[in-house]
């Protein structure tokens, strides 16, 4: 991979505006059998979500690992930060009036919970080798 794409993929920015694109598109999407604006505003919504969540999410697992050890350090990682966002989702989308909540956080939350778990592991399995 040459340096400025290499650059580009570790790009905070990049990985911010990803997020808001895709998971506002699939919130969107979630909600398009509602009229308009509903779809628009979950979108909106969902995008902002994925894009903070993106933000504070790495920094947050390497807080949370390091509060921890042994099996708690695998486990609880991941979990409070699959709870937390699962809270902040639900809680959000239901101020915003998102009319399908189940199917707009199911996908932002299992990529999100996904991720926290594998970089969670990586950072464990370092820290015991």
């Amino acid at each position: 991979m040459t340096l400025p794409i290499a650059r580009l993929m570790r790009s905070s920015v990049l990985h911010i505006a990803f997020a808001f694109v895709a998971m506002g598109s699939w919130a969107a999407f979630a909600n398009r059998a509602h009229p308009m604006p509903a779809p628009l505003q979950a979108g909106l919504i969902q995008g902002a979500l994925s894009a903070g969540i993106t933000l504070v999410l790495k920094r947050g697992i390497e807080a949370l690992a390091r509060r921890f050890a042994g099996l708690t350090a695998l486990l609880a990682p991941p979990v409070i930060a699959g709870l937390v966002s699962a809270s902040l989702l639900t809680v959000i989308h239901t101020i915003g009036g998102t009319p399908e909540i189940g199917r707009t956080i199911a996908v932002p939350l299992t990529v999100a919970t996904s991720y926290a778990a594998l970089y969670n592991f990586s950072l464990w399995w370092n820290r015991k080798v």
